[in-house]
This record gives C-alpha cells, sequence and structure tokens, in this order.
C-alpha cells in the first residue's frame, strides 16, 4: 500500500459556484501545482483526491459530495458575489446543517478589476453561521490556494478528531500529497 492509500480521515470537500468564477483552476492548481489558463465554462470537473497530513495523521479530501464546502466567487464579478445566498441555501437543502463552509474570493490577482470588497465578503460570512471564514485566493499566481484546503481540512479534522485540536506546531507540520481519481464527469451544482 502506497503511502497515499493510507490516511486516518477521508473528507469529501464541494466546490460551488457560479461559472466561470474559477472553480476548476483552484483545483486544478491544488492538485497539480500547475496554472491552466481556462478559455469558456467546463462541462466536466476532474475528480481528485488530495492527501493532507494534519498532526500526524492523513487526511484525504475528494471532491464529489460534501462532508465540506467551498463557495467561490470572482472578485471582478459582483453578479458572482450577489448569488452567494443562493449558493448557501443550495448547500442547507442538500448536505443539513453541520457541513462548514469556507467563503472563497477567486481572482485576487486583478485587483484593478475588483468589484467585491474584502469588507463585504466579511459581512456576508458574518450573516450566516455555517461560513468559517471567508479568504481570497489567485489561481494564477497561487495565491492561498493551499491555504483554503488545508483550513477545511483542518476544521474538519477536528470536527471528526476533537481529542486533538491543531496548535501552532501542529499547523507548521501539515504536509500535502496528491494522486489523481477517475475520469471526468458532469459538472453538478446540487448537492
Amino acid at each position: 500500500m502506497s503511502d497515499d492509500e493510507h490516511f486516518d480521515f477521508l473528507f469529501k470537500i464541494v466546490l460551488i459556484g457560479d461559472c466561470g468564477v474559477g472553480k476548476t483552476c483552484v483545483v486544478h492548481r491544488f492538485k497539480s501545482g500547475m496554472y491552466v489558463e481556462r478559455h469558456g465554462n467546463t462541462i466536466g470537473v476532474d475528480f481528485a483526491m488530495k492527501t493532507l497530513t494534519v498532526e500526524g495523521k492523513k487526511v484525504k479530501s475528494y471532491y464529489r459530495s460534501a462532508n465540506g464546502v467551498i463557495i467561490v466567487y470572482d472578485i471582478t464579478k459582483r453578479s458572482s458575489f450577489l448569488s452567494l445566498p443562493r449558493w448557501v441555501e443550495e448547500v442547507r437543502r442538500y448536505t443539513g446543517s453541520n457541513v462548514p463552509l469556507l467563503l472563497v474570493g477567486n481572482k485576487c490577482d486583478c485587483e484593478s478589476l475588483r468589484e467585491v470588497t474584502q469588507e463585504e465578503a466579511q459581512a456576508l460570512t458574518d450573516q450566516y453561521p455555517e461560513f468559517m471564514a471567508t479568504i481570497e485566493t489567485s489561481a494564477k499566481e497561487n495565491t492561498n490556494i493551499e491555504s483554503v484546503f488545508v483550513m477545511l481540512a483542518t476544521e474538519l479534522k477536528n470536527t471528526h478528531d476533537p481529542v486533538g485540536h491543531l496548535t501552532d506546531e501542529d499547523l507548521r507540520r501539515i504536509s500535502l500529497n496528491t494522486s489523481k481519481v477517475g475520469p471526468k464527469a458532469a459538472c453538478c451544482t446540487k448537492l
């Protein structure tokens, strides 16, 4: 059994949001470390698996159903931000009340085109108790991509293994491994 096949926790994390916000680019950057410029919308997503080592325990994240949800909007498209309440309602409807949400404002490398402020994003997360945090990313420049997944995996690990909460030293020891899983499948917005 390879090191990537053994894990202590299996968490299913889903990325949702309007078309064109960069969900596929975020996933691709996370799983491969590479950025692929996308033109047009994707009709399928790669299922990817990453193994995270958190507090010495292997945690595997898998994008297909949801233990945790990352809701992505584009900081340069106000319309993608305005549809966030609809996405939160979808999560509530299809996943239950105990699923942590992380709000991600993507494309922070396009500051001159910004239409949504960080303060607006924070105000929105304050309205919904499911949100654990908001963070801005850039898949293009690899800004905070790994942090998004480590943050959510840490929250899930602490929820499922309450004995060992993470210290600052533990956070410095988190490591990521990657492996591919399965073919493409149709993109689905309903969980």
